[in-house]
């Protein structure tokens, strides 16, 4: 889907507050309530806003400690099998498939440093998994939520903008 000036500049109001009145984005884009509305229903039924949710600092949830952990699969390990196997463990946010030796990374959060090194040896006793590599956060230099940055073309203006 091709996005406008208009279409980004609503997703970003949304990404900032997506409590906001479609009203309050529309003095914001320079648009009514009802033109604000008909573009998030088109950018809602388009598949570009997947939903509307809270962000919660996970601190205020007790999940204190968070880690980035590498697997290291046996043979040709599927992709959806290792999602399907960490998907079982709420401590697992985020889990993806990248270049270099290891097969996946996962992004997980915890409580404190134990409740990492709990997590961590569940997921190495899995069948396919040969080893791990772990590394504990100690601080975020850049933190922004998902779905917040527009992504710019190589020319500095928003891409399809």
């Amino acid at each position: 889907m091709e996005l406008d000036r208009l279409d980004r500049e609503i997703i970003g109001a949304l990404v900032e507050d997506a409590r906001a009145t479609y009203a309050e984005i529309g003095q914001q884009v320079g648009l009514s309530a009802s033109a604000v509305k008909r573009r998030v229903d088109r950018l809602r039924e388009a598949g570009a806003i997947t939903g509307f949710s809270a962000r919660v600092a996970p601190q205020a949830l007790g999940w204190t400690t968070e880690a980035y952990v590498e697997l290291f699969c046996q043979g040709k390990t599927k992709p959806s099998d290792i999602a399907m196997a960490v998907a079982k463990f709420p401590e697992v946010v985020g889990a993806a498939t990248i270049t270099g030796e290891a097969d996946a990374i996962l992004h997980i959060r915890a409580t404190d440093v134990r409740h990492v090194e709990r997590v961590i040896e569940r997921i190495a006793a899995m069948s396919f998994v040969v080893r791990t590599k772990s590394s504990i956060v100690l601080s975020r230099l850049v933190d922004t939520p998902a779905g917040s940055a527009v992504p710019a073309s190589r020319n500095g203006s928003p891409i399809g903008g």
